[in-house]
């Protein structure tokens, strides 16, 4: 029986064989270059208890409708001054217009990240702008075959604006099988570039793992991606772990005018595959040679709920933690475009529609001096 297209395709022929020949390719899967959990032994229990209390529930999600910048045409179709805009448009989708160029970053316009139209994660907000309306794409870049990260109607309502598409090994497959022709694919393994236009796009690594539905092992390809155009450069970090690997990728391909870093869906019982507000600080400080550099922009929050901690919680702990570092810092509302360049906004909009910790939200504002970034313990709320 034919498996359905929404859990993904098998690679066979010429890209089974490049994928057996990859470094990161070891006893018949993608592996990290480190030992990796995906979860924790042990907490297959207590992760069901913290998903089933009832206050737990209660801070997962807004309690109010978040605001969407819908983006204006002249918001979008114009170049930008500076040579670079980003719009974050929720989640890990990023807008990325990069001196004259357009990459869209993990694009995820679907209601749910999940193989079933009826079940799974199920979108927070509306999408800021419809695909129809955005201006034609150079690239699109995916980081890996999860759910929240590669959508298949996404990927099929791109198809007939003929960009082409960007992506770890394996994931070609899934592409083709959905109709998207063969010549407009370009697969890439860790430390391997692919040039678009005027841009050059790597693939860097990532400290992750894959899994489409009932594939199986791990027969695709996880990354991170740097975007180096003849003025500026940008990094998406898709989904992964703290690791040492980034000072590697600053060193080779930053300093970037801004990164892209996962904040959201970590939790104690999956620490090795994906970041804490503060790693993922930490992780912008490194690709930046250790110099609050550039800008940073988090992703991966807000959109879905995916983790235990509570809807706020990531953009609360990261600005803070990139005070304390002391570099800039931007959380714009979903669809808001916006320049690295210029002085990011510090408004905590998230607040307007979170249910608040059990002390209050922390007195802060743009121009205090830098301050440790909370506890999580801080973000409990009153029941």
């Amino acid at each position: 029986m034919r498996r359905p297209a929404v859990f993904g395709a098998w690679p066979t022929g010429e890209r089974l064989a490049r994928i057996r020949r990859s470094p990161q390719f070891v006893d018949g899967q993608f592996r990290n270059p480190v030992p990796t959990r995906q979860l924790l032994p042990g907490a297959t229990l207590p992760m069901a208890r913290t998903q089933l209390n009832r206050e737990g529930r209660l801070r997962r999600a807004p309690v109010g409708r978040i605001p969407v910048h819908r983006p204006t045409a002249a918001e979008l179709s114009g170049p930008p001054a500076s040579g670079l805009r980003l719009t974050w448009m929720g989640h890990s989708s990023v807008l990325a217009e990069i001196d004259g160029h357009r990459v869209l970053f993990d694009p995820v316009w679907g209601e749910r990240c999940s193989p079933f139209a009826w079940a799974g994660p199920r979108r927070l907000h509306p999408v800021p702008v419809a695909l129809g309306e955005l201006d034609p794409v150079d690239a699109v870049v995916i980081s890996h075959d999860h759910y929240d990260h590669l959508d298949m109607p996404t990927v099929k309502a791109l198809i007939r604006t003929g960009t082409r598409f960007v992506v770890p090994l394996g994931i070609g497959a899934d592409l083709e099988l959905w109709g998207v022709p063969e010549e407009r694919i370009t697969e890439l393994d860790w430390h391997e570039s692919a040039g678009v236009g005027g841009l050059t796009l790597t693939a860097t690594p990532a400290q992750h793992f894959c899994g489409r539905g009932l594939r199986g092992p791990q027969h695709t390809l996880w990354a991170s991606w740097a975007v180096a155009g003849p003025t500026h450069r940008v990094f998406h970090s898709g989904d992964t772990g703290y690791f040492p690997g980034f000072a590697g990728i600053g060193a080779e391909h930053g300093p970037f005018d801004a990164t892209m870093i996962q904040i959201g869906a970590y939790s104690e019982f999956w620490p090795d595959v994906h970041m804490t507000p503060e790693e993922g600080a930490q992780a912008h400080l490194d690709l930046q040679g250790g110099r609050p550099d550039g800008l940073m922009l988090p992703i991966h929050w807000g959109t879905f709920n995916l983790a235990p901690h509570p809807w706020a919680e990531p953009a609360e702990r990261t600005m803070y933690a990139a005070r304390s570092a002391g570099f800039r810092c931007a959380i714009p509302h979903p669809g808001r475009p916006f320049e690295p360049a210029d002085a990011p906004v510090v408004e905590p909009w998230w607040r307007t529609v979170a249910l608040p910790p059990v002390h209050g939200w922390p007195s802060w504002s743009a121009g205090a001096p830098p301050v440790a970034a909370p506890a999580a313990e801080a973000f409990e709320v009153a029941g």
